[in-house]
């Protein structure tokens, strides 16, 4: 395997390495911190140990004898944080940090009472991807560094604790939860969450969290997760991490999930009452190989996790849905490429991402997940899918429990199953290190969505409404995206009065439309859309509504919005959205 260097962390990967994380934590809602003890399990190389954190306030590190080590702490840059050296000898095998957690951490959100579905227990939850863990967690902040865990956790009573590891179903009487996992973790796959959460079980090994109030329509939105774990193994191989549990996050959860082993966290906006956006969950479930089991060794290498899923991800959508509802996904990730290529600079459409003093959250977006999807649709056509079905049960079995390069990968490949001239005919190369697209990608071809273009080219001729008796959520969705530049607000109306747009359920059919609200000043929807954008968290969705709202002068009304949205969003929106305004100055 190739040499690794991070650029997003201060640690040496070639020295002294953390193994194994003993956690002892007191969750403080009062004085909204986290104080705890990390005690690393050391392999000792180097007398030297250096560490990723943001944020913290270190209180003591001592050996696994309780004798003082001379550390020294430096500030860097706001996206990245500083680190800590910390003096060792071969003799310390164990080291002691006691810390707490100072104000707003970039991975915790705290939530008041009021801000909950219950209105009885605050909540706090964590999001450590991409380089987060080190504001709550002194760690080698680096996806190439994996590690095994316990942990201890006081918090309130009447409230339940839940990690990325074997956890509780009931809540303890005295607030206290223990932990393990026993599988090696990177760090930005720790997780916290603390609620008055309630849960539900699916199956055996599967299981849902949430709020007392939303458990039963999140059980009945996600009963069939355990139908996806058998066609994901049918696939790839044994799912490795035991249980696969769902916990549906406040509305304030910045991403649509996040593939936390055990307990992926889920967004409640895909809790539509038909299953028409469960997708999502295939997605992070598909995690639990791509990224989980072989990981990115760098952000540099995000793709290797996203594009991957995206792959894995419509291949268990087409064995439970059908291949029509696969192909119907694949256009829309298709489409969502394409918009971004027109509007990205070329250097941001390469596939092996150049992130160095960038924040890796800006490779969260198309290219590392729909451009690496169609990069490996694109192999599986000139291959055929048995042979590439092969070739990925043995990556995953190769490198499982390993983080991997871009270049590992390509090596792999090479020895596996490309032959030169496929290699050539692919053209590889162009694909991973080059900008735009080459012109030999794998196309989607939906029969369903071809009909919606010629409904939406008829709409938009004879200003009638099409029949849509037999419409999915997805079609309207697909609709609404070809209306997208050539709609007035007379067209808005006629369409709103007779589906109720304004009104949906489903919150991606309400993304696109007030998108088009805002683009034709369609004023019946301005009400719906503040407080959609106000209420949900989600980046995929405010995202483009402030920028929409920027784009067609509505400056002002955008920053009330928010204002008033500002205190539930999670530090990860909220920073996205004030970029937004500062570009604008």
């Amino acid at each position: 395997m190739n040499q690794i260097t991070d650029p997003h962390s201060f640690a040496d990967l070639s020295g002294t390495r953390l193994t194994h994380l003993d956690w002892d934590a007191e969750i403080d809602f009062i004085h909204r911190k986290i104080k705890a003890v990390a005690t690393w399990t050391l392999e000792y190389k180097k007398d030297t140990l250096v560490l990723d954190e943001n944020g913290l306030r270190i209180l003591s590190i001592k050996d696994q004898n309780g004798h003082l080590l001379p550390f020294e702490e430096h500030e860097v840059d706001t996206v990245r944080g500083g680190w800590i050296k910390i003096v060792l000898n071969p003799k310390v095998q164990k080291i002691a940090i006691e810390y707490e957690t100072l104000e707003h951490p970039a991975a915790l959100q705290w939530l008041e009472v009021n801000q909950t579905l219950g209105k009885r227990y605050p909540i706090l939850f964590t999001q450590s991807q991409a380089i987060l863990a080190r504001s709550w967690l002194p760690c080698m902040d680096s996806p190439s560094i994996r590690f095994t865990y316990s942990a201890r956790v006081k918090v309130p009573k009447g409230m339940l604790a839940l990690m990325s590891a074997e956890n509780p179903q009931e809540k303890s009487p005295d607030g206290i939860y223990t932990f393990s996992m026993k599988q090696p973790i990177p760090s930005y796959l720790m997780a916290l969450a603390v609620g008055d959460f309630e849960f539900k079980v699916v199956s055996d090994r599967s299981g849902i969290y949430a709020e007392p109030e939303l458990i039963d329509a999140a059980h009945q939105e996600f009963s069939d997760v355990e139908k996806m774990i058998l066609a994901a193994e049918s696939l790839y191989g044994p799912y490795l991490w035991d249980r696969y549990d769902l916990l549906v996050m406040p509305p304030s959860f910045p991403f649509g999930g996040m593939e936390n082993p055990r307990l992926t966290f889920v967004t409640p906006t895909v809790i539509a009452g038909d299953k028409s956006l469960v997708s999502l969950v295939a997605h992070e479930l598909a995690h639990s190989w791509s990224g989980n089991l072989v990981t990115n060794a760098t952000w540099n290498d995000f793709w290797l996790n996203e594009g991957f899923t995206v792959y894995f991800e419509l291949r268990i959508m087409e064995q439970i849905y059908g291949v029509e509802y696969a192909e119907m996904l694949a256009q829309l990730s298709y489409n969502e490429l394409i918009g971004a290529l027109n509007t990205l600079p070329p250097d941001e459409t390469i596939l092996k991402a150049k992130l160095d003093g960038k924040n890796p959250d800006d490779a969260v977006g198309p290219i590392a997940y729909e451009k690496g999807y169609f990069f490996l649709r694109t192999i599986e056509k000139k291959v055929g899918r048995r042979f590439f079905d092969e070739f990925l049960k043995k990556y995953f079995e190769t490198y499982k429990f390993k983080s991997v390069t871009t270049e590992d990968f390509l090596e792999f490949l090479k020895a596996n199953l490309l032959k030169k001239k496929d290699w050539e005919e692919i053209n590889v190369e162009a694909w991973i290190y080059e900008p735009g697209l080459p012109p030999n990608i794998a196309k989607p071809n939906s029969t369903k969505f071809s009909a919606i273009e010629s409904a939406a080219v008829s709409f938009l001729k004879t200003k009638i409404v099409p029949v849509t008796n037999r419409w999915t959520a997805l079609e309207f969705i697909y609709f609404l995206q070809n209306l997208k530049g050539k709609i007035d607000e007379e067209l808005c109306k006629k369409l709103d009065n007779q589906f109720h747009f304004t009104q949906s359920k489903n919150s991606e059919i309400l993304a696109f439309w007030f998108l088009l609200c805002i683009e034709t000043n369609y004023k019946p929807a301005l009400g719906a859309m503040k407080q959609f954008t106000i209420q949900t968290g989600r980046r995929k969705f405010v995202i483009p509504i402030y920028k929409e709202l920027i784009k067609k002068n509505q400056i002002q009304l955008a920053k009330s919005i928010f204002k008033d949205a500002a205190k539930n969003y999670h530090p990860i929106t909220y920073n996205s959205v004030a970029q937004l305004f500062d570009k604008t100055l």
